[in-house]
């Protein structure tokens, strides 16, 4: 069966971006009932008196266009700015047991949530409560645990800075350091890898510095779906000539060609820019292989050329001043013999040594890399060996040159930078300790794993979330749903209903908040908050809609009143005061983090906010050695397949219509799938091998799962041009098969991207 007869599936010939984005951000504003409002929104989204995007992290260029959104951040958007509210009827008229099988995206599409709510175990269904009584019940929740440690305390990446500030302040004022975070389950090892290297966890370049880099490596990740403002800087590097190597195993149609719908030329002529100059498909999980093997190369040319008496391929005068463990890196990759590299990387060797030579020219070079290479077994060293690859030519700290983590929701960096951390650095506590009066735990806390374990041990009884979708988020669920059905009280901070709402403890609570479009007013008048972006930037965000409910509290607001409602009227913290006026909450982050922060209200109120410091950036290492570190790879997580050849590796994708675990529809344009979810996409050989062909119904089961349980059932197989022994399905439809033990070993980040699974015609 050809692909123009499986049903929902065809291919998609077009460009990405084009009419097709204009017509998907029309259609989301419609589907919404929020032509008008949604409309007027678009026009403040990224603008300096207006909100930041909900979505992505991508920065903004100074904060001064005059259209800058993508059809994704529409839909963000558009989702949140809708007209369509959850009222308190709609729990009167649908028990629990019956929202559960409601799809993620019928429960979100109800719409904004309107008031407190609280779980009635006898009638299985939320009644509302005031919020005089739901802080009263969280706050004696709190006060009643046996131990600090049995709480919770989860932020999801939409939290702003005063917000996640706040909360880590709750928790550690309670005693506690266990923050799991959204982060936790996306770029961890970016925050665990990086520092060990460069000495911060967070990327090296600006915004500017792509208009200077001449190559622009791309390993790992899907612009056009995750970050697509990234495409209008992909496309502008393009045109002007810079050369762009993508490495992914999957072929992504906006790295392929994008055309621009804030370009009237071709929009009019139906006209595209093709991104990338040479597309690389390495196995899923090759990349640490594939960069070893550019290493390896540059190191065998610089010494021919060296020896030759002609100009050397590395950078000898930045290794010797700014590294240490070059030698060491060396000796590593001459141990390596090509047909192992590549049997890892699923490339040639001709190929990788192209991309080496690109590299080998390139005079300023970015690197850009996302979850493509965070979820895996041995991430953390993964990333170490992208920057090896930097260090090797000093293409870190200079104008057009450094490492680029593409990260997920627009303040997930931010909410980690003001503390929302499970292993906060001595130099954090003690500051905070100085400023508040009292002596924060020391202990290091809970990543979403060690959470997810405890509460199935019975060791944590209370779990609050700062927004977010913990339990559809998370792997494993059939594991991780059981453990917060252990739970003796669940708190969600929430702008809409989601299925972790439909997993009560013994006690659950729904808190409606504010949205990122909504004006916040508080007793000082209106506010702003904060946010931090991929590069670094931190600028305020400002909501312009009525608030969707006069019922609906601010993020700080309700952090706030949990606090004051545990600590009582004795608390020192003048918890209302703070979120009376969010200056004050700034001040504090300012004196507990001045070398960062400083100057903090004055600089966010000039357009475009302000650059953190970035210590790489000025070729300063804050490492142990004071030098950025050459790290040899580390395979600590073990070969995923076991030596079986019959396992595939399955790598979990997000649709176009989706962003997280949001579900906005079920279109997938640029992969050609239409009104369904429910796809397998394999090599048509793999398929063959197993007597398959696309269009069977196909089971997908977990290679080493002793329960025979964690199996996917009833998926139509798609054939797509995938490397051998790869396959790729929908997140979070496919959770089920990744194991909650099976993760990063360092950073605890779940191997979202290399699941081992079999697949077999369906039962």
């Amino acid at each position: 069966m050809s692909a123009d007869d499986i049903p929902g599936v065809r291919p998609y010939r077009n460009p990405a971006g084009g009419w097709g984005s204009l017509k998907a951000v029309g259609t989301a504003l419609a589907d919404q009932e929020t032509v008008m409002e949604g409309g007027r929104s678009l026009l403040h989204l990224n603008q300096p008196d207006g909100f930041d995007c909900p979505g992505c992290a991508w920065p903004d260029p100074k904060h001064t266009s005059s259209f800058e959104f993508c059809e994704n951040g529409a839909k963000a958007v558009a989702w949140e700015a809708t007209t369509k509210r959850a009222t308190p009827a709609l729990f009167a008229a649908h028990t629990l047991t019956e929202l559960r099988t409601w799809s993620d995206h019928a429960l979100e599409d109800a719409g904004r949530l309107t008031e407190p709510m609280a779980y009635d175990p006898a009638s299985d269904r939320y009644l509302p409560l005031s919020w005089e009584a739901a802080f009263a019940r969280v706050g004696t929740a709190l006060r009643a645990l046996d131990h600090p440690n049995q709480a919770e305390f989860y932020a999801s990446g939409r939290a702003s800075n005063e917000a996640a500030f706040l909360f880590q302040l709750l928790g550690r004022k309670l005693g506690t350091n266990n923050f799991p975070d959204c982060s936790n389950m996306c770029h961890e090892p970016t925050s665990v890898g990086l520092p060990d290297s460069l000495g911060l966890g967070k990327g090296s370049v600006t915004l500017e510095d792509f208009d200077q880099a001449d190559l622009i490596l791309s390993f790992g990740h899907n612009p056009g779906t995750n970050h697509p403002r990234m495409m209008t800087t992909l496309r502008d590097a393009s045109r002007r000539g810079a050369t762009i190597l993508v490495f992914n195993p999957m072929r992504e149609r906006a790295l392929e060609r994008f055309a621009s719908p804030q370009d009237p030329v071709e929009m009019a002529t139906l006209g595209s820019t093709e991104i990338a100059s040479r597309y690389h498909q390495p196995t899923i999980g090759g990349d640490a292989a594939l960069v070893e093997g550019m290493m390896k190369a540059l190191i065998a040319w610089d010494a021919e050329a060296r020896a030759a008496g002609e100009a050397p391929v590395l950078d000898h005068a930045f290794i010797a001043e700014h590294t240490q463990g070059f030698e060491a890196l060396a000796a590593h990759l001459e141990s390596l013999d090509w047909p192992a590299i590549e049997a890892r990387s699923g490339l040639g060797r001709a190929e990788i040594e192209e991309a080496a030579g690109a590299y080998a020219r390139s005079k300023a070079t970015i690197l850009c890399y996302g979850m493509g290479l965070t979820q895996h077994r041995s991430s953390s060293s993964t990333v170490q060996q992208l920057a090896n690859l930097l260090l090797l030519r000093g293409n870190i700290g200079r104008p057009g040159a450094g490492i680029c983590p593409l990260r997920g929701h627009s303040n997930v960096q931010g909410d980690r930078t003001v503390g929302h951390w499970e292993k906060p650095s001595e130099p954090f506590l003690a500051a905070l300790d100085r400023v508040f009066g009292f002596t924060a735990p020391r202990a290091h806390g809970h990543t979403v794993v060690e959470a997810i374990a405890a509460m199935e041990r019975g060791e944590a009884k209370l779990f609050i979330g700062l927004g977010g979708n913990f339990a559809v988020a998370a792997p494993d669920p059939k594991r991780t749903h059981a453990a917060i059905g252990k739970l003796d009280l669940t708190v969600h901070i929430a702008t809409k209903l989601n299925r972790s709402h439909l997993l009560p403890g013994r006690e659950s609570l729904i808190l409606p908040c504010l949205g990122r479009t909504e004006i916040d007013i508080q007793a000082g008048g209106r506010q702003a908050v904060t946010v931090e972006d991929s590069m670094s930037m931190v600028h305020a965000s400002r909501g312009l809609n009525p608030p969707a409910s006069p019922q609906l509290r601010s993020e700080p607001a309700i952090v706030a009143g949990i606090a004051r409602a545990a600590f009582g009227p004795e608390d020192p913290v003048d918890w209302e005061g703070l979120t009376a006026d969010y200056d004050r909450i700034r001040d504090l982050i300012e004196a507990v983090l001045p070398e960062l922060f400083a100057g903090y209200n004055e600089r966010i109120r000039v357009p475009g906010g302000f650059r953190l410091p970035v210590a790489p950036s000025e070729r300063v290492w804050k490492t142990a050695s004071g030098k950025a570190n050459f790290l040899p790879f580390l395979a600590d997580g073990g070969d995923a397949r076991q030596g079986d050849s019959n396992v595939l590796l399955l790598t979990t994708l997000r649709s176009h219509d989706q962003y997280n675990t949001t579900i906005y529809g079920a279109n997938d344009r640029y992969r050609g799938v239409f009104g369904r979810r429910d796809v397998v996409f394999a090599n048509p050989e793999d398929l063959a091998a197993r007597g398959l062909a696309p269009g069977d119904r196909i089971d997908l089961a977990a290679a080493f799962d002793g329960s025979g349980e964690r199996v996917i059932r009833g998926f139509t197989a798609v054939a797509r041009d995938l490397p051998r022994g790869c396959v790729a399905a929908y997140y979070p439809e496919t959770n089920g098969l990744v194991a909650l033990d099976d993760h990063d070993r360092r950073s605890g980040t779940p191997a979202y991207k290399s699941a081992p699974v079999r697949m077999r015609r369906a039962d």
